[in-house]
């Protein structure tokens, strides 16, 4: 084979390559557009109309009995609950204790008012539910007695009027004493449904230090009469008050300047106030400081 014979060939073995190749790729152009679509088959995605639509139709039928089931499962357990009470209340077992001015730490210049004007705000807005013209559309209970109205549909509510506090009352005295360097410090209960304490609650207040610090309580011994038990939740006593407890620190000029730790518990009672676990739980702790 000549020279001119070789170069032919290489030509058409080049040729025959190049349209093997185009062929190849016309080929897979066309089964991916195929795959997408066939318009031999009508098929869509590799599935024809009618097995796409009986795939729909199994998952419709699928998750419609799933969320059949769904529902059917929270309706029932929605008809064993009671919008009132709460069917399972293990997490409290028993009450924590409160203090308003919201603070730990109360420190005063008892000689400027704008250093704890903030303070008897606090107590006043507290108060703001307790006056007796609120109070005195609430009902008179039986004095160390539960008031117990399971069966009623609406729930009355036991007056506990402000003016109960005295000189925490913030009437006699708006400044509850912070004008004089004898803050008043008041003591409220959380609420818990259903909760009747045993015995004869009361809030004792005692300071850590080596002498005793004096102190006043409103109402008379810190009780907690059980008149104001039991609570019957947020929907069917709405116009609940707690019973308060005020207690007015008698500091004198050698307390001023020196930080006072007291701590207040829930005594006389079954209520728990020695959970190392929790140190609101029966019992709150502040610390008040005041100088001139």
């Amino acid at each position: 084979m000549n020279k001119e014979d070789q170069n032919k060939t290489r030509k058409i073995t080049t040729l025959g390559n190049i349209l093997f190749l185009e062929r190849k790729k016309d080929e897979k152009e066309g089964s991916w557009k195929d795959f997408i679509y066939n318009p031999r088959t009508g098929e869509f995605l590799g599935r024809t109309a009618g097995s796409w639509g009986l795939i729909l139709l199994f998952y419709l039928i699928f998750y419609g009995f799933l969320g059949g089931m769904f529902s059917l499962t929270m309706w029932v357990m929605l008809q064993t609950l009671d919008e009132n009470v709460p069917q399972h209340q293990d997490r409290v077992a028993s009450p924590g204790l409160v203090i308003r001015p919201h603070a730990v730490e109360i420190a005063f210049n008892r000689s400027d008012p704008a250093n704890y004007n903030h303070y008897i705000q606090q107590l006043h807005d507290l108060l703001q539910n307790y006056n007796d013209s609120i109070q005195e559309r609430n009902d008179l209970c039986l004095v160390g007695e539960y008031t117990e109205q399971d069966n009623e549909p609406v729930k009355k509510v036991c007056q506990f009027k402000r003016s109960t506090l005295r000189q925490c009352s913030g009437l006699p005295d708006p400044s509850f004493g912070f004008k004089e360097g004898k803050p008043c410090i008041i003591i409220k209960m959380n609420r818990v449904i259903g909760l009747k304490p045993e015995g004869d609650p009361y809030i004792n207040c005692t300071a850590k230090r080596a002498t005793s610090l004096q102190m006043q309580y409103f109402p008379s011994e810190g009780r907690l009469d059980k008149m104001f038990f039991p609570y019957y939740g947020k929907n069917a006593h709405p116009d609940y008050v707690q019973p308060l407890v005020a207690v007015k620190l008698l500091l004198t000029k050698e307390d001023y300047n020196i930080e006072q730790t007291v701590e207040c518990k829930v005594e006389g009672s079954n209520l728990r106030n020695d959970d190392d676990r929790d140190k609101f739980l029966g019992r709150v702790t502040f610390r008040v400081k005041v100088s001139e």
